[in-house]
């Protein structure tokens, strides 16, 4: 297979500032004029550009430069799961022999109870976990400069060129989790294999790929949820219009759409379009030098990202809808639970302040009124950003549950200059949103215990997921709440040298035993949740602290690929055993 565009080269040099035409084609240009021999201004330099044909091959070394490649490069068949393999933990646990330990044993709670028709399951992502990053026709995406290029936004220059390579062992990831009973497997599919510019030709490839993770998850009782983008976007989008910054990428984004709903709509039950879009956003202004310049202010860039993300999410569930695609449809969102620091009215203005700059940003019109919250309002309308009735018509109402990605909590306070003045200062580093988070409560302790060194953001906040689960039912009515994202990474996990110490992650196993009694409580108070998705499947790249954060439930020795359950697996799949009432049923097991 050969894919290949058609791209105009300056003989001047290659500082990208790109446009594309109709056709797909790229337009290199350096500056808007440069100069003759004799000293005469000319003032269109393309004029000295001339038309060439890259492949895919040459787009990859053009761009990003080489890549690694894994030792096994063909799919592995899956092997049943030993049963020693499937001995639980202490706690959980105990042998015959030896005797004589004592452990206060804890009662279930007859009151609780996950309802019949509750989704659970592991989740991942493309670019963290699959690796063959130039296999079988996958384009190049902007995680793949980020991590080649723009080199000091990840630690130790780590990649996703190899990775997990779950891209040849998908069918043994999926047969260890059917193994444990898990019955839903939550992944996203690489936007950059299917149209590896982004747009224009479909690589088949990839799409009997996905074709066959999908039946495998089937094959095993494992139900698949899709998310469409996780970040990755194609690469030749951005260089051509600036990705999320266009409106361009709207109609790029609902052709994907189509194509992956249309071979794939009749065997997935739930799909996400966009996964936290509040995270990609902010991932702009892209690093200088590395990708197409563009014109839009560097503080402005976010919410046009945000604006087109809406457009792009509404687009493709109507379009799905509209396909009879069954099953549930929503994108995911993220933030924690929003606690004021003190009672004071300029603390509660910031963090209602905080709540439509994150979750309100896009669950408001989602799920109220096709419109952003007021306070963001105010601001992106002087940006020009406005929805027009008929957006705001295209996108109320375009999701069938609110998921959330939802790890932890912070309280929310007034900048020391206050609210009001902050609003009238540009120049204040938190304006626009003006309000101000610390993970440090009012009497100085903080709201919960720490995880590892290279996810400072992430305590143990589990005692506020009922307040927080209430809140999303109260402020965005839906069909219901899934947690779509929740996990912990193990303090100094990546210090630890035994396997022993590795696989006995008994703070991430608390976590998990905590939050879910959370949820348990929320449910039993009558919030509807009605679905939870556990990060990570396994150990992978966790984006810029490249392998060294551990939210992986499953340890991966990044040598011979050989997967292990860690301790905290068996308490998650534990709680649905106590409390489910659809029965948690192991299958591939030796």
């Amino acid at each position: 297979m050969k894919l290949s565009l058609n791209i105009c080269l300056l003989i001047a040099g290659l500082t990208l500032a790109a446009a594309s035409n109709s056709t797909g084609s790229l337009l290199l240009t350096e500056n808007a004029t440069t100069t003759a021999n004799n000293g005469s201004p000319v003032a269109n330099p393309s004029a000295f550009a001339t038309p060439i044909t890259l492949d895919l091959k040459q787009y990859w070394d053009l761009f990003v430069g080489p890549v690694q490649t894994a030792t096994i490069n063909t799919t592995v068949e899956a092997t049943p799961i030993p049963t020693s393999e499937l001995v639980p933990p202490p706690p959980l646990y105990y042998s015959a022999f030896p005797s004589g330990y004592q452990s206060p044993l804890v009662s279930m709670n007859e009151s609780w109870k996950f309802p019949s028709g509750f989704f659970w399951g592991v989740s991942s992502a493309a670019y963290q976990i699959e690796g063959a990053a130039q296999a079988e026709g996958r384009g190049p995406s902007i995680w793949d400069v980020f991590t080649h290029r723009a080199t000091y936004l990840t630690v130790s220059n780590d990649t996703g060129d190899v990775g997990d390579n779950q891209y040849y062992l998908y069918k043994q990831d999926i047969a260890r989790i059917a193994a444990l009973g898990v019955p839903y497997y939550s992944f996203s599919i690489s936007w950059s294999r299917i149209f590896p510019f982004g747009k224009g030709p479909v690589n088949e490839l990839a799409l009997a790929h996905y074709d066959d993770v999908i039946n495998t998850c089937l094959q095993y009782g494992v139900k698949p949820m899709v998310t469409l983008y996780h970040w990755d976007l194609p690469l030749f989008l951005q260089n051509s219009y600036g990705g999320w910054l266009s409106d361009e990428i709207v109609d790029d984004f609902l052709s994907y759409a189509k194509v992956v709903f249309s071979r794939y709509g009749n065997r997935v039950s739930h799909w996400f379009t966009l996964n936290e879009p509040i995270e990609f956003c902010q991932e702009y202004p892209m690093p200088k030098g590395y990708f197409t310049a563009v014109t839009i202010p560097p503080e402005a860039q976010p919410f046009f990202c945000g604006h087109h993300a809406l457009l792009a999410h509404a687009s493709a569930y109507r379009l799905a809808k509209s396909m009879g695609i069954n099953g549930t449809i929503s994108f995911k969102n993220n933030g924690g639970y929003k606690i004021p620091l003190t009672n004071s009215t300029d603390d509660a203005l910031a963090t209602q302040r905080a709540w439509d700059f994150n979750e309100g940003w896009f669950a408001n019109p989602v799920f109220v009124n096709g419109d952003y919250p007021q306070s963001l309002k105010d601001h992106v309308s002087t940006l020009g950003l406005e929805f027009t009735n008929e957006q705001k018509s295209l996108i109320n109402g375009t999701a069938d549950i609110f998921a959330h990605d939802a790890y932890t909590s912070y309280f929310y306070f007034a900048p020391d200059v206050g609210v009001a003045d902050c609003l009238t200062n540009s120049s204040n580093p938190l304006y626009p949103g003006c309000y101000n988070s610390s993970n440090t409560g009012p009497t100085g302790w903080l709201i919960g215990a720490a995880s590892d060194m290279y996810s400072p953001w992430l305590q143990r906040a589990t005692d506020w997921v009922p307040a927080f689960l209430r809140y999303i039912q109260d402020t965005w009515p839906s069909g219901g709440i899934a947690i779509s994202e929740f996990g912990w990474t193990e303090p100094y996990e990546e210090l630890r040298t035994l396997k022993e110490d590795i696989l006995s992650d008994y703070t991430r196993s608390a976590y998990f035993r905590n939050y879910l009694e959370s949820v348990l409580i929320a449910i039993s108070e009558g919030v509807n949740v009605v679905g939870c998705l556990a990060w990570s499947i396994m150990d992978n790249l966790e984006w810029t602290s490249g392998y060294h954060a551990k939210f992986g439930m499953q340890y991966v020795n990044f040598t011979t690929y050989e997967r292990n359950y860690k301790a905290s697996f068996f308490e998650y799949v534990n709680t649905f055993k106590l409390y489910a009432e659809d029965p948690v049923t192991p299958i591939f097991v030796e």
